[in-house]
Parts: structure tokens; sequence; C-alpha cells
């Protein structure tokens, strides 16, 4: 890609380490090939995009292949816009009825459009919840729901976009009291009073002296070929280090 031909960059915090998120999440007027979201879940794109993945990954099993295109969905979604909120006090525009998407030659999600650059707040936001809140409000819920109509459980999704939540928030220097865990998967309730999705997803254990991070779903990816194991993460205890 030529310098003059890269994206305009959405955020201060995509720079350094992170540069990588100019790639995944920029203006929708710089997003070669992007789709609404909406028309995109609607009208057969999501379901043409699972058939090529499928082709390439060789997988025979639709929830496997479903769930592991979801990793790369939240996974490209949740990082750039936590990393913009918690290092630029950022606050994106990322509710799902705005953005666009566009894919991969293998069908998987390339990167998101976002309609403006959003506001800057007045200080950094450091509590999980309120970090995560509107990522939840305007966005998660509506994946998951066409997620799940396609054979996948709504814990599973959740799980998934659990495990790139929690990373983000960590490698921009959460800090919970009271132990590795963090509130927003410790918690039955948002601070709304509803049910909280992410409530268990993730913890963390002592193993030998080490914290470790595990799911509590299983993303399923060991039933597609070549797929590495996400190792101590896994939910499943037989598939942590297989042989």
């Amino acid at each position: 890609m030529n310098m003059q031909d890269r994206p305009r960059d959405l955020s201060p915090a995509f720079s350094g380490e992170h540069s990588w998120c100019r790639d995944k999440m920029m203006l929708s007027e710089d997003l070669a090939g992007g789709v609404p979201l909406p028309a995109f879940f609607r009208d057969g794109g999501f379901q043409r995009a699972i058939d090529r993945y499928a082709e390439v990954c060789g997988g025979s099993d639709r929830r496997a292949i479903v769930s592991m295109w979801s990793l790369y969905y939240f996974s490209g979604l949740s990082i750039p816009y936590l990393l913009a909120r918690r290092l630029a006090a950022q606050a994106l525009p990322v509710a799902f009825e705005e953005m666009t998407i566009a894919l991969d030659d293998a069908g998987l999600p390339r990167a998101f459009g976002v309609p403006h650059a959003g506001t800057i707040e007045s200080e950094i936001e450091t509590e999980s919840f309120a970090t995560v809140g509107p990522l939840l409000e305007t966005h998660l819920g509506e994946a998951v729901m066409r997620l799940k109509a396609c054979g996948i459980s709504a814990k599973l999704c959740w799980n998934n976009a659990a495990v790139y939540i929690d990373y983000a928030l960590r490698l921009t220097g959460e800090e919970p009291s009271g132990g590795p865990d963090l509130p927003l998967f410790l918690r039955g309730c948002l601070p709304d009073g509803g049910v909280n999705p992410f409530c268990g997803c993730v913890s963390y254990l002592d193993e030998e002296g080490e914290q470790v991070a595990r799911r509590k779903v299983c993303c399923l990816r060991y039933m597609l070929p070549g797929i590495p194991s996400c190792g101590k993460l896994c939910a499943l205890p037989s598939q942590r280090n297989p042989q």
C-alpha cells in the first residue's frame, strides 16, 4: 500500500505498537469495499462470508466456523475501540446501525468503518463497566443476536467477545482491586440492573504460581483443521495442551 493510499488515522491511540489498529478501524469513507453492517447481515453477505471461510479453512462444522469468524469480528471491533477510549479518552461511534464492514479474501472481517471520529472525553474512563458500556449497549447485543441466529449459542458469542475485551483492558493498564479478576466478569448485574452477559466469561486461576486466564465456554476452534489451540485459555482440559 502506498503512503498516499493509507487511511487517515482515526485515533492518536493507533500508533506505535498499536499502529495495526489503523487497518482495523477507520472512517467509513476511507474503508474500501465497506458494506453497512445491517445490510451485510440482512442481505446474505454474512452467509456468503461463512461459506467462503468454510471453503478456505476446510472446516465442516458450521458452529465452529461461525465461532471462529466471530473471533475476528470481536477482536477487530473491541480492541481498537477500547485502546482509543483508554489511551486517548476518545469515544468512537460504534453503534451497529452506523458502522460498515469489509472482508478479506478468506471471507473474514478485515476492517470496520465508523461514521466519524467520535468525541474526546474530559478524562480517561477507568471503570470497566463504564468503559465497555457504549460498546455493549450499541453494538454487541445486535451482533450476538445475528450470530446466534446462525447456530451458535449466545453464551459462546459473549465469551468470544469477552476474551478480547479482557485483553484490551489489561493492555491499557487495568489494575482492579481485590484480585486479578475484573468486575466486568464478576458481577451478575450491569449498573442499570440488567443481566451482565460477561459474568463468568473470563476468570484468572493460579496454576503453579502463574496467573492463568481461562474462558468459561470453548470457542470450538479445535474442530477446525490447522487452527492452533488457545492453550491454557481453553475451557476444555483436553484441548489446553493437545498432542
